[in-house]
Order: C-alpha cells, then sequence, then structure tokens
C-alpha cells in the first residue's frame, strides 16, 4: 500500500529547507521505515473479491451488475431462479459481459430435508447448475430449505438431509460444478452443531463448503472457528458481517461489512489458504435498507482495501 501523500503546499524542498537538511533527512528516513512497516503489516492478498446481488432486489439485478462492476468487483452471485428467468429473455450472460463482471455461481434453494421432494429438488438443482456453467460460473451455493425451527427436529431429518446432498452433489459434480453447502438461519442446518454433523457425515469427496460468515455469526456460531476447522472444504465463501443491533433490522441485523461484530480480518486471512480464487461480499437485505445497496458495496470495497484488497477500479 502507498504512504499518505503529503499535503501539496509541503514541497519536499521547502520542507528540508525550513527544519535544515539534517532534520528533513530524519524525517524522511522515519517515514520510510513507516512505510516499510506498514506494507510489511499487511499481508499480501491473493483472493478477487465479489459480491452478491441479493442487496438489490430480483428485478434489479441489471443494476446490480453494472453497479458492481463499475466498482471493479470481480465476481457476481445471483439466485438460480433470477438466472434461469432470464434465459427466456436472452440470458444473464450479455449484462455480465458488457460490465466485465464474472459469474462465479448462484445461491440455489432445496428441501434437503424433505424426501418427498428429492426427486424433483434434485432435478430443479442440476438445471440450474447448467445455466451456471454456461454463464461461465463453477459453484452451485447449496441453500437448506427453511423450516420451523420451534418444531424442526434436526436428528430426525439428518439421515434425509445426507442422502439428498450426496445425491445432488454427485450430479452436479458429473455437469462440471461445485457444490457448496450454504448452512443459513431458519433452515434445516443452521446451527453450529448441525453444520458440524452435516459435514462430518456427507460424503464430502463431492459435497463442499460455503460458509456465510454473518449467518453463522447470527445463528450463534463462532464463523472463524468453523471456518478454520472446515476450511480443507471451503471452495466458495459469502463474507458477511453482523451487528444486530438498531438501525440494522432491515438488513435482518446484517450491517455494511466492517461495522459489525465478525472479525473479517482473521476470516479473509483463512479464506486466503482456501481452494477458491473469489470470495464473495453479502449484505441481507432487499427490505427497508436504510441506504442504497450501491453505497453498501462502496463501504465493503473500503473495508476490504484496507486489509489489502485491490479492485479493478
Amino acid at each position: 500500500m502507498k504512504p499518505d501523500s503529503a499535503p501539496s503546499h509541503f514541497t519536499r524542498r521547502g520542507f528540508l529547507g525550513a527544519l535544515g537538511a539534517g532534520a528533513g533527512a530524519a524525517l524522511l528516513s522515519s517515514q520510510v521505515s513507516s512505510s516499510a512497516f506498514a506494507a510489511a503489516a499487511t499481508p499480501a492478498r491473493r483472493l478477487k473479491i465479489g459480491h452478491t446481488g441479493i442487496t438489490w432486489t430480483n428485478e434489479a439485478v441489471a443494476t446490480a451488475i453494472k453497479e458492481l462492476g463499475a466498482l471493479g468487483y470481480d465476481g457476481f452471485e445471483t439466485f438460480g431462479n433470477v438466472a434461469e428467468s432470464w434465459e427466456a429473455k436472452g440470458s444473464l450472460g450479455p449484462v455480465l459481459v458488457e460490465n466485465k463482471l464474472p459469474l462465479i455461481g448462484e445461491y440455489c434453494g432445496i428441501a434437503l430435508h424433505d424426501p418427498t421432494k428429492r426427486k424433483t429438488e434434485i432435478e430443479k438443482l442440476v438445471k440450474w447448475g447448467q445455466i451456471i456453467k454456461k454463464l461461465g460460473g463453477n459453484v452451485c451455493v447449496v441453500g437448506p430449505g427453511g423450516v420451523q425451527r420451534a418444531s424442526y427436529n434436526f436428528a430426525a431429518s439428518k439421515t434425509d438431509i445426507v442422502t439428498t446432498l450426496n445425491e445432488l452433489s454427485k450430479q452436479l459434480v458429473d455437469i462440471g460444478i461445485i457444490p457448496a453447502l450454504h448452512p443459513h438461519t431458519d433452515t434445516s442446518i443452521m446451527t453450529r452443531d448441525e453444520v458440524y454433523a452435516i459435514l462430518e457425515s456427507a460424503d464430502t469427496k463431492v459435497l463442499k463448503f460455503c460458509p456465510d460468515v454473518g449467518q453463522l455469526a447470527k445463528a450463534g456460531a463462532d464463523p472463524v472457528k468453523i471456518v478454520k476447522d472446515f476450511l480443507p472444504l471451503v471452495r466458495h465463501a459469502h463474507v458477511k458481517d453482523y451487528n444486530g443491533g438498531p438501525g440494522f433490522e432491515g438488513y435482518l441485523g446484517y450491517c455494511p461489512l466492517g461495522q459489525g461484530h465478525v472479525d473479517i480480518a482473521a476470516i479473509m486471512d483463512l479464506l486466503e489458504k482456501a481452494e477458491m480464487k473469489v470470495a464473495m461480499v453479502e449484505l441481507d437485505s432487499t427490505r427497508n435498507i436504510p441506504m442504497p445497496a450501491g453505497e453498501t458495496a462502496k463501504i465493503a470495497k473500503a473495508t476490504l482495501q484496507k486489509l489489502g484488497y485491490t479492485f479493478r477500479v
């Protein structure tokens, strides 16, 4: 990172003339040392940064792509049903190309816990996987279906969840798509114990992991610990912050990156070691947000730049 520039009225010649060559040289040496220290303190970054489209409405997906491309993000993720709806009107492909924003993957919801829907749900996700591939992406973010948590029995559903995940994952891998499980609040896989139980039981030769660190924090888990424990399985990630306090109700407790309780710096240090190329910023939701979606993407960009990440523009 470059050191902050000196104010324009402080030229090097005038400054040294005012303080004397010895004092000026000492100050210059101190500045160089400080800059070197700052550079050494910021680790080299390998990952590119993308952004999901959930902060915008589904109807505004083209606007999301345009705004994120203009900010210099390096990847995009939308919902499987949104990408499918665009196939009928010529595909999202041209919009992504025009804005130099490649598709990385799609979030695809599936009722993992319901065996009566297994066949049709898997067929749906394989179809969406084919659209992901057509658009140049390679990750299917597998989102568990919603459940009534107050009456939900995870132990009774675990076998069905694992069976569906294994069958789905094999079919997605066969068409060249990475299935990455995304635990989510108010679904069949939410808590720390549920995450460990599923990832320790499923066939992880085919099933991989997409941690959403904000969702995990909201569920009461330690996202840093979970990412660390399952780092060999991580192929995709949603980098999200969580505050839960006043002013963020419209985000369901989530907040712009760097303004919450999630240790984003520690998460990014871990993700740098994962087998992935792009980390996805995400911020729920499209309801009652206190600022334009594009502004939250600017805040996230600035937060990550402070951690050493670079953007195209």
